[in-house]
């Protein structure tokens, strides 16, 4: 399993020491949660925050665009150092041309879906894209509660993409920690978030570890 700390969940004052702390502890990817406060109901940072953070590691930058209009911005967040750019099949702009855009810059694309979204409303794009984000919480705010039965959409796009011979990541972001990891396991999960799991854990590198075991 890999695990990408949400830096949603740490000390935005010295966001940089936050990326090289989890980077000692072991972390695989760091995830940067991106909200415009329009897509949804607060707000983060954005590309300009994330270039003078990339300098920090070579960890691979998972950015998560809860973002109205990522098309308009994809180019910001490849310049400041993306390696991973998903947005919201929800969004409203153009999906194939977001893809193409993302993946143009030398970014790997990917899609992410709320809650209340069918997994087959990321079908018709799994062949542009590197990676499907499954919410198991709604987007906006860290520290909430998993929510367990969005895992059956792991299995119908698993399946779906053995189907197609397509080979795709599934990451799973929202409530994912010690007494929720094992489901995400079992459920096929690839990559998960994790949030105050790491950032408030007493030794982060023991926890990252544990999580990773599964």
């Amino acid at each position: 399993m890999k695990i990408a700390p949400s830096l949603l969940s740490c000390d935005f004052s010295k966001m940089g020491e936050e990326i090289v702390r989890m980077d000692k502890a072991g972390a695989d990817w760091m995830h940067l949660d991106v909200m415009d406060g329009h897509f949804v109901p607060n707000i983060t940072f954005g590309a300009p925050v994330i270039k003078t953070v990339r300098k920090y590691t070579d960890k691979p930058f998972d950015v998560h665009l809860m973002i109205s209009d990522p098309l308009k911005y994809a180019d910001d967040f490849a310049d400041a150092g993306a390696d991973i750019i998903t947005f919201h099949v929800e969004c409203d702009s153009d999906i194939d041309k977001t893809i193409d855009k993302i993946r143009s810059r030398g970014v790997k694309p990917g899609l992410v879906i709320k809650p209340n979204t069918p997994a087959s409303a990321v079908f018709p794009y799994l062949d542009k894209i590197d990676l499907v984000l499954v919410m198991t919480v709604e987007p906006g705010f860290g520290g909430q509660s998993f929510m367990a039965d969005m895992l059956p959409k792991v299995k119908e796009i698993k399946d779906e993409c053995k189907r197609r011979g397509i080979d795709m990541l599934i990451e799973a972001d929202g409530g994912i920690g010690d007494a929720t990891i094992e489901q995400a396991a079992n459920a096929g999960i690839d990559v998960c978030v994790a949030g105050t799991a790491v950032f408030k854990a007493d030794n982060a590198a023991e926890a990252i570890a544990k999580l990773q075991s599964y």
